[in-house]
């Protein structure tokens, strides 16, 4: 045996149990039961038809729950990714209306959103105040700012205007003719989040800074730069959601994302992502986005009122946290 055959590094082998002690593993057995549940109530719920209007319908919260992923590995949280929707949405409406074209009105939107981001991490690394607080603040000041731009009054694009009609492709338009191109842009962004995340330097940083800031720092990781980024990103998605969702209703008002934070921070909760930072993937924020799609959904079908879905989302949660909760607390017994 040579000296370069001794210490080459062995190539890791797959193990299929392992996957048996992943994070999303719980997430992904109980999103495999609902999908039986959903086939077993209603013979509608399997048809292709459904399936790809489930995938439409989660896809903008699936493009903020990417950018709230990282934000929350790294132990932090951002409560103003609805208003940051409605205001890039706002700010690409009214760029369209003045006779912007199409494509730049979208860099404007986008921009909108990664300064939203970028205020928010500046108020919590500069400042040193707690991001719930930040971004609550935050949350009223997007809000108000996005009624302010619009004078409290709605958009709505048409179909008329010039670039309007290849705008909505976006939103409207279907690949191959199946296949939502809402869909299409979640998918894309998904997979650009499991790259950063789980394959590059940042998502090495973001874990790491998640895990224990000051042990971070002290190996040379920026825990400032690494918790601006997050902020930054988790404005970007926020901000093509909103564009996407003006894409694809051709209306936006000041007050529409109302409430959208939530549902976003649940998804991530749901995929195994833990609240107090350092663990969570995004295949487990897909997953958890799919989770509560198919569950809404199935409640539709079956005529379930709106008020008990918010009920058994609730309940969700909870139990998402509860059993986080749990495992954190055997394994600091071990």
């Amino acid at each position: 045996m040579t000296a370069a055959t001794a210490t080459a590094p062995r190539r890791a082998s797959f193990d299929p149990r392992k996957l048996l002690h992943a994070r999303e593993a719980g997430v992904f057995a109980a999103l495999v039961l609902l999908f039986i549940l959903g086939a077993v109530l209603s013979p509608s719920f399997m048809q292709a038809g459904n399936l790809l209007s489930v995938g439409q319908q989660i896809s903008q919260i699936g493009i903020m729950a990417v950018g709230a992923t990282f934000v929350i590995v790294n132990g932090e949280i951002d409560l103003s990714v609805g208003s940051v929707y409605a205001l890039a949405a706002i700010s690409t409406g009214l760029a369209i209306e003045g006779g912007t074209p199409w494509s730049i009105a979208i860099v404007i939107g986008l921009a909108v959103g990664a300064v939203a981001g970028l205020l928010n991490g500046l108020a919590v690394v500069m400042l040193g105040v707690p991001s719930f607080i930040v971004t609550l603040g935050s949350l009223s000041v997007f809000r108000g700012v996005a009624l302010l731009i619009s004078d409290g009054a709605p958009i709505s694009l048409s179909s008329s205007q010039a670039g309007v009609a290849e705008f909505n492709l976006i939103g409207q338009g279907y690949l191959f003719g199946v296949i939502p191109m809402q869909l299409v842009v979640f998918a894309v962004i998904a997979a650009l989040g499991v790259v950063l995340l789980s394959r590059s330097r940042l998502g090495f940083n973001t874990y790491a800074v998640g895990g224990n800031p000051e042990a971070a720092r002290l190996v040379g990781i920026e825990v400032k730069g690494v918790k601006l980024t997050a902020f930054i990103i988790a404005g970007l998605t926020a901000a093509a959601a909103g564009v996407l969702g003006l894409s694809f209703l051709s209306y936006v008002q000041g007050v529409t994302g109302t409430g959208l934070e939530l549902t976003v921070i649940s998804a991530v909760i749901i995929g195994g992502a833990a609240l107090f930072g350092g663990s969570g993937t995004m295949w487990g924020t897909i997953i958890g986005v799919a989770f509560i799609g198919l569950l809404q959904n199935i409640l539709n079908i079956n005529g379930i009122s709106s008020f008990w879905q918010t009920v058994v989302t609730g309940l969700v949660i909870v139990a998402a946290v509860a059993t986080d909760t749990w495992q954190r607390r055997r394994k600091s017994k071990a």
